[in-house]
């Protein structure tokens, strides 16, 4: 029987919608050149009946004209239609091809839906607060430490601002009764001399020795 009739997998696939809308070009491309060479004979006759006066062939050729005309109406309604018939397939094919690429994008969003649940499936939430809160502890813990490092033991815990503003007071009058530094410091040895100078006793001046007598 497959034989005779062949089998199912011999038929012909569907035309496709890509393929209907390049059939439809082809034709609206035919109907044009139709409609151009139509074009080209009526300015033909209206040429010639431009230089004809009124009669059986000027009638004669308008007639002529008016079949060519009635044909290019028809052939340019043949175009509108299939002009239509174009914007409509390519319509549904952008249509076909968003709804495409839409449920390509929700496949890809439930697939990261997946992995993202399983990825945190594997999280334990009171695990992460537990850490959340030993971090806490040991931070406080080194806070105390650093306070127990700076801590002064040489100065008493209470001290009166107003006894240390007299002492300030008190320092600078008794550095202004003694004066300025470089006074005291005129009669004191250079730090450069190790040894104190010592004094040499006076020699006794000598006597201008005598004019020499010249000539006899």
């Amino acid at each position: 029987m497959n034989r005779i009739f062949g089998s199912s997998s011999s038929k012909k696939p569907k035309p496709t919608l890509q393929d209907a809308i390049s059939s439809t070009d082809n034709r609206m491309s035919s109907i044009e050149v139709k409609i151009k060479k139509l074009d080209g004979e009526l300015a033909r006759y209206k040429e010639q009946m431009s230089k004809l006066r009124s009669g059986p062939g000027k009638n004669a050729i308008q007639e002529r004209a008016l079949r060519t005309l009635k044909q290019k109406r028809l052939y340019e309604g043949q175009l509108a239609q299939l002009s239509q018939q174009t914007f409509n397939m390519e319509s549904a094919a952008l249509a076909t091809e968003n709804l495409r690429n839409t449920m390509a994008t929700v496949d890809a969003m439930q697939q990261a839906n997946k992995e993202l649940r399983r990825q945190y499936g594997k999280l334990d939430i009171d695990k992460i607060e537990s850490v959340h809160y030993d971090m806490e502890d040991l931070l406080e813990q080194a806070n105390e430490i650093q306070d127990a490092l700076g801590r002064s033991y040489a100065v008493p815990d209470e001290i009166d601002e107003l006894d240390l503003q007299a002492e300030l007071d008190a320092l600078e009058l008794e550095a202004e009764e003694e004066g300025p530094s470089y006074l005291a410091d005129l009669n004191k040895a250079p730090d450069f001399i190790d040894e104190p100078p010592v004094e040499l006793p006076e020699e006794p001046a000598k006597e201008p020795a005598e004019a020499v007598k010249t000539g006899a």
